[in-house]
């Protein structure tokens, strides 16, 4: 049997790849951190350690009899924009798994990244695996560090012959999301919540297709390469609209302009660092959220058969299974 590490098991997309490897028959340690609840993985045949990717002791003894690696792991917050942990988790975390895979001859590793590593484009020329980097522009050590350890991998790939791949998922949608993370703006919809919406966009993925590449990308990745995982690009407004429909709700009716957005986010982040409490809207999310960051998976498809699944069956999911756990408050 092929047993395999998974970092960051109990997360949206952790959650998911544990039940596609179990499919498979592939035996898992789950690594997951010491304050986590884990009820996303309660039921399921599986090893569960836990440690924390900044102690290369526990992630070394969490690795032992495993030949395989996917380090799905991350710290993804967006506040605040500038953090010392935030770079410590992503990129010396990633580094512990690296050298700790290393010692122990692991044969391959999937490392989970982000489509915004790469640049995105526009609806007729989307962003691709070619595309540089240009989420700098942000301020965000979560996108920065992301990026900065995406190179530290191909650097290894290539000078030392790192067994590797990269995927780098859009923005996922779907069950287990605990948080909720991605979840919530599926929530935010059913509740009434959202006033207008801002004027760019970005490419979704159901979180069951990404998990299906992720592991994919294990058996038949090339090593060395990156596959974007993605599949519909949305303007917020066709998104909105998308999620109302689907779920039944009112969509929201006005677009927001800039001016009154970047106001609102710029009092909401000095509020926030007063209160040293995250804001519900800061000045990186704004100008994030007014930009198109549309991509194309073409090449997870082509390469490794990634699924492209409707993303009305996502929005769906994410919302039955938010209900469910009473995530939904109406």
């Amino acid at each position: 049997m092929k047993n395999v590490l998974l970092t960051g098991a109990d997360g949206l997309l952790g959650s998911n790849i544990c039940r596609i490897l179990l499919e498979r028959d592939y035996s898992i340690t789950a690594f997951v951190h010491p304050t986590s609840s884990s009820h996303t993985l309660d039921g399921l045949k599986i090893t569960i350690k836990k440690g924390d990717l900044l102690n290369p002791e526990e992630v070394s003894e969490a690795m032992q009899g495993c030949d395989l690696i996917i380090h799905t792991a991350a710290n993804t917050s967006l506040w605040p924009f500038r953090s010392e942990i935030i770079r410590k988790v992503n990129i010396d975390g990633t580094l512990n798994v690296i050298a700790a895979a290393k010692q122990q001859g692991v044969k391959k590793m999937v490392h989970i990244g982000t489509a915004n590593t790469f640049g995105f484009g526009t609806l007729e020329n989307p962003g691709d695996e070619t595309k540089p980097y240009v989420g700098e522009k942000y301020g965000l050590d979560y996108m920065d560090s992301k990026h900065e350890v995406h190179q530290l991998i191909m650097q290894e790939v290539k000078e030392n012959g790192f067994p590797c791949v990269v995927v780098n998922p859009t923005f996922m949608l779907g069950k287990y999301d605990a948080k909720p993370s991605s979840g919530a703006m599926v929530q935010a919809v059913a509740e009434g919540k959202v006033p207008g919406y801002t004027l760019g966009g970005r490419n979704y993925i159901y979180v069951k297709d990404a998990a299906i590449g992720v592991v994919n990308a294990l058996e038949k990745g090339k090593v060395g390469e990156s596959y974007i995982l993605g599949n519909k690009n949305m303007s917020y407004k066709e998104a909105f609209g998308l999620m109302a429909k689907v779920i039944g709700e009112k969509p929201p009716k006005f677009g927001l302009p800039y001016a009154v957005s970047y106001a609102y986010a710029v009092v909401g982040s000095f509020i926030a660092s007063l209160r040293s409490k995250p804001p519900t809207i800061s000045v990186p999310m704004i100008k994030i959220a007014y930009d198109k960051h549309y991509f194309t998976a073409a090449k997870a498809v082509r390469e490794i058969d990634l699924p492209q699944t409707p993303v009305e069956d996502a929005i769906r999911e994410s919302y039955e299974w938010l209900k469910s756990n009473n995530m939904i408050n109406k």
